[in-house]
């Protein structure tokens, strides 16, 4: 079970600038925040402790050769869990969240072109428990953003 967080608006501010600048040191975030350098580093040490913060490499899939993406939305007939974390081990699935709605399950596929992306989704069709596999590929990025919950 995830223990709610309440953050203060000092927090916050922390995290938003390290949504910017996930590398930024304490001492260039320390009058940003208003606070000392050993103030905000600890701060942040007790974000990350908490598992509110992870401070990550965000990598652009296009820049890397990866030219396709798509969602799939999987229905699945029992054991939504296990089958759910069957999926998330194949390779080009990136993220694999279980829902409520049309799917049971929906992987986002990092691919390199749609030959892969066949292969995936294959991939995916012969897992256990996999009744259908509906394949919907990324036109465009529209919006991705990570600021939720400090504004």
């Amino acid at each position: 079970m995830t223990v709610r967080v309440d953050l203060d608006d000092t927090d916050k501010v922390i995290i938003r600038e390290l949504q910017v600048d996930g590398r930024m040191s304490y001492s260039r975030l320390a009058p940003l925040v208003g606070l000392s350098e050993a103030a905000v580093r600890q701060r942040v040490n007790r974000l990350q402790a908490r598992n509110v913060v992870q401070i990550v490499a965000v990598t652009d899939p296009m820049s890397l050769g990866y030219s396709m993406q798509a969602m799939l939305g999987v229905k699945v007939g029992s054991e939504v869990a296990s089958t759910a974390e069957k999926i998330s081990q194949i390779a080009s699935v990136d993220y694999t969240v279980i829902t409520a709605g049309r799917y049971d399950v929906l992987a986002e596929a990092v691919c390199t072109d749609n030959e892969h992306l066949l292969e995936v989704s294959n991939q995916v069709r012969r897992v256990d428990g996999v009744l259908d596999v509906e394949v919907m590929t990324y036109l465009r990025m529209v919006q991705q953003n990570y600021d939720w919950g400090t504004a």
